[in-house]
C-alpha cells in the first residue's frame, strides 16, 4: 500500500504538477470568464439634480427614495454571485424633467457602492426598468406635535403627576400632499417613564429652593425630543419648537401623609327620602369612632392620604370633610360616604398660586395662562385620586348603618 502511495504521487511528479497547475488556471479562466443572469433586490434609488422647490413624495434629505427596485443584471459570474442590494445605487437625473415622467432604467444608470466592483466591467447587460417619477412642491410648515401619556412606570417611590407643554411644534420640509396628510392627523411623542432613574429625582428634590413643595419637575433631554416620520427622513427629526426646553414631566413622592387634623364628619339627606330620613328623625351617633368636640362631630383617629403631594394636603387638610349619603335599609345596608373638599374653587386658587410662585421668570413669561391652566388640572387630578387610609397603611373603609334613630359608623376593620 506504500509502496502504491509512493509511486502515486512521487513518480513522474513534475508532469503531474504541470497538470494540476493547468487544471487549476483553466478552472479559474473558466470561473472569470463564465457570465450569469441574476436578479438583485432591494436596490436603492437617487434622485438628483431637481428644482430646489420641487421634491418626490418619499424622498429623504439626501435624494434616496424610499421604494427601492429590483434588477435582472448579466455580468461576470464571479462578480455578481455575492452581489447584493446594498452593494448598488440607481442615479436618476431629474434636471429639465416635467412633473410626472417615465425614467428608463438602464446600466448607465447604476452606480457601484462597493469600491472592487466594477459596472462597466463587471455588468454586460441591465434587463429595461421603467418607473413612474411624480414631482411635488416643496413646502415648510409647523406641525403639531401632541405631547401623550407616558407609557412605562415611575421610579420606586415616586408616582406621575402629568406632562407639560401637552403641544409643540415641529418645523418640516417635505412634498405638499404629504405634508398635509401629517398636518390632519398630527404626530405624538410618546415619553417612557423607565427612563427616568430614582437618584436623578432624588437630586432634583434636593435641589428645590422650596422643599414643602414635593412636586419635581423633571425636564426632558432634548435626545428625547425627537420625532420618527420616515417618509420625509430616515433619520428622527428634531423639535425645533422654542417651547421645547420647557417640556417636562412632573413626579411627587409616593408616600403615605398623615393628617393632622381631625376631620368633621355630616350626613346628607337626599331629598327623595326625607319624609322618612331627616335631621329630626335620625342623627350621627356618638362612639369611640365619632366624637364631638366643640359643637362639631369628628373622626379624630389618625388619617393618612395618599396619590397627592404634600403641597396639595397642607393646602385642604382644614377644609376635608367626611360626608355620608342616607338611604333607607330596604335599599342599601351599607350607607355611602365619600372625603368632600369645601371651597374647592378658592383652594385650587391657593395651591396655583403656591406653586407659580416657585417657577422660573422663564417658565412664567411663556404662556402663562397655558402654564396655569396645567396647574389647575393638577389640583383637579389631586383631588379625583385622593383617599384616605388609616395608620396600617390600609384603605379606610367604613362600616355605615341604619340604627333605631341614629346613624352609627365604625371602622371596617
Amino acid at each position: 500500500m506504500k509502496t502504491l502511495l509512493i509511486r502515486l504521487f512521487i513518480e513522474n511528479w513534475q508532469r503531474k504538477l504541470i497538470a494540476l497547475i493547468l487544471a487549476i488556471v483553466i478552472w479559474m479562466l473558466v470561473q472569470h470568464s463564465m457570465t450569469i443572469t441574476k436578479q438583485i433586490d432591494n436596490i436603492p434609488v437617487r434622485v438628483t439634480h431637481l428644482p430646489p422647490e420641487k421634491t418626490i413624495e418619499g424622498m429623504q434629505f439626501n435624494g434616496i427614495l424610499n421604494k427601492r427596485i429590483s434588477l435582472t443584471l448579466t455580468g461576470n459570474k464571479t462578480a455578481i454571485d455575492d452581489l447584493i442590494g446594498n452593494d448598488l445605487e440607481v442615479t436618476i437625473n431629474g434636471d429639465d424633467k416635467p412633473t410626472q415622467w417615465i425614467a428608463a432604467i438602464s446600466k448607465k444608470n447604476l452606480v457601484s457602492l462597493k469600491p472592487e466592483f466594477d459596472v462597466s466591467k463587471m455588468i454586460t447587460k441591465v434587463q429595461p426598468f421603467e418607473m413612474i417619477i411624480k414631482q411635488s412642491k416643496l413646502v415648510t410648515e409647523k406641525i403639531p406635535v401632541t405631547i401623550t401619556q407616558p407609557i412605562g412606570k415611575a421610579p420606586k417611590g415616586y408616582q406621575f403627576i402629568g406632562m407639560w407643554p401637552y403641544q409643540l411644534f415641529i418645523t418640516v420640509n417635505g412634498p405638499e400632499e404629504a405634508i398635509k396628510r401629517l398636518k390632519s392627523r398630527g404626530p405624538m411623542l410618546t415619553l417612557n417613564l423607565n427612563d427616568v432613574s430614582a437618584a436623578e429625582l432624588d437630586t432634583l428634590k434636593a435641589e428645590k429652593k422650596d422643599t414643602s413643595i414635593e412636586e419635581i419637575s423633571f425636564y426632558v433631554p432634548n435626545s428625547w425630543k425627537k420625532i420618527n416620520l420616515p417618509f420625509l427622513s430616515d433619520t428622527p427629526i428634531e423639535i425645533d419648537d422654542p417651547q421645547a426646553k420647557l417640556l417636562r414631566i412632573d413626579f411627587c413622592r409616593q408616600e403615605f401623609l398623615a393628617i393632622d387634623t381631625p376631620l368633621p364628619v355630616t350626613v346628607f339627606f337626599p331629598q327623595k327620602y326625607s319624609a322618612t330620613l331627616n335631621p329630626e328623625t335620625y342623627s350621627l351617633a356618638l362612639n369611640d369612632f365619632v366624637v364631638k368636640k366643640q359643637g362639631i362631630k369628628m373622626i379624630t383617629t389618625p388619617l393618612f392620604a395618599q396619590g397627592v403631594s404634600r403641597l396639595f394636603l397642607e393646602t385642604v387638610k382644614d377644609m376635608i370633610q367626611i360626608v355620608i349619603v342616607a338611604a333607607p335599609k330596604n335599599e342599601r345596608e351599607k350607607l355611602l360616604w365619600n372625603a368632600q373638599f369645601m371651597y374647592p374653587n378658592e383652594l385650587e386658587d391657593r395651591y396655583v398660586a403656591k406653586v407659580m410662585s416657585e417657577l422660573t421668570d422663564e417658565m412664567n413669561d411663556v404662556l402663562p395662562h397655558l402654564q396655569e391652566d396645567y396647574l389647575r388640572n393638577r389640583f383637579r387630578s389631586y383631588m379625583t385620586r385622593f383617599r384616605l387610609y388609616t395608620s396600617s397603611n390600609k384603605k379606610l373603609s367604613l362600616q355605615i348603618e341604619l340604627n333605631a334613630n341614629s346613624i352609627l359608623v365604625n371602622p371596617d376593620v
